[in-house]
């Protein structure tokens, strides 16, 4: 068991610019990792050495400046929104190739996307979630167990759809709605790295922080104890 204290990082009890993740000389309670984990740090900045990976992380580190107006100036704001930042990001990254995993429930949406990127001058691969139309029950789920008892419903399939992007050889997969749980299989079997352009949240519109905003108000019934 290792003595070192696991990181609690989003309980940190000091402002965001008084951390010492943040500035030299910053506070820090006594399991921050920056003080704790020096080991990790240590092997995570050689893999930053590595080419590949060093042009990928400074690529994205310039993409996040670029994401604000009036840098440098008291007058700092957001100015692109995510599915744009992704086609800047792939550019500077020299791709060419995207992939689009999505959700069947957001097939119109996807249209939307697969359109926009390849009006960028992308190559696009798609798969939606259904491909395959594989039953349920290849996978042990019950009858009872499904959303349409009784008849056949196809098993969401994203070690297929990741798959699919493996074999065209895709650089970049967009994940667009999946489901908790397939979106991880997803990351797991991509050989290419993936980015999110939006959650899966049903009730919310696909907005999973309007609970987390309102947690102490509308939603404050999700602080109940199970």
């Amino acid at each position: 068991m290792s003595s070192i204290p696991d990181a609690s990082c989003a309980e940190c009890p000091f402002p965001s610019d008084d951390r010492i993740c943040r500035a030299e000389g910053g506070r820090h309670p006594d399991d921050c990792p920056t003080v704790t984990q020096q080991e990790a740090l240590e092997e995570a900045l050689r893999e930053y050495d590595r080419d590949g990976t060093r042009r990928f992380a400074l690529q994205a580190s310039i993409q996040e400046a670029e994401g604000y107006a009036g840098r440098g100036t008291d007058a700092v704001m957001p100015a692109k929104p995510r599915i744009v930042e992704i086609g800047e990001f792939a550019r500077r990254m020299g791709y060419r190739h995207l992939g689009l995993i999505f959700c069947g429930g957001l097939t119109r949406e996807a249209a939307v996307v697969a359109r926009f990127y390849r009006d960028q001058g992308f190559r696009v691969t798609s798969a939606i979630c259904k491909v395959g139309r594989v039953p349920k029950e290849r996978i042990g789920v019950r009858d009872d167990q499904k959303i349409s008892i009784g008849r056949h419903e196809s098993m969401c399939n994203p070690i297929t759809q990741a798959t699919i992007m493996n074999r065209a050889g895709t650089e970049l997969n967009v994940v667009l709605g999946l489901c908790v749980g397939h979106d991880s299989l997803v990351f797991k079997h991509s050989e290419a790295p993936c980015t999110v352009l939006a959650a899966k949240d049903r009730v919310l519109g696909h907005n999973p922080l309007a609970a987390v905003y309102t947690m102490q108000g509308y939603y404050k019934h999700l602080t109940r104890k199970p």
